[in-house]
């Protein structure tokens, strides 16, 4: 019998459709708001709804004190429908 083996979650996610996603946020500082930052977020997400990123800005709005400035979004799905092939094992999916 061969040998089980374990599929991770992100792997399962980029199945489901998720691509990584990164995201640069431009805020202000709290005590200076002309001033900018630069933070930069990246988790997997689907696009063009963005449901994990618009989770983490409304976090960020009704938690954070430094306002929002501007957001860009980069996004690609890792693995497409025509990359997928089986190697001489059996994948589990349930």
């Amino acid at each position: 019998m061969p040998a089980r083996v374990e599929v991770s979650d992100v792997f399962r996610r980029q199945l489901a459709g998720y691509g990584l996603t990164t995201a640069e946020i431009l805020y202000g500082m709290p005590d200076h708001t002309r001033l900018l930052q630069t933070y930069i977020w990246q988790d997997y997400d689907v696009a063009p709804e963005f449901p994990v990123l618009r989770k983490f800005l409304d976090f960020w709005q009704k938690s954070l004190d430094g306002p929002l400035f501007s957001v860009r979004i980069g996004h690609d799905r890792l693995i497409r429908p025509a990359e997928v092939r089986f190697r001489g094992t059996e994948l589990l999916l349930h």
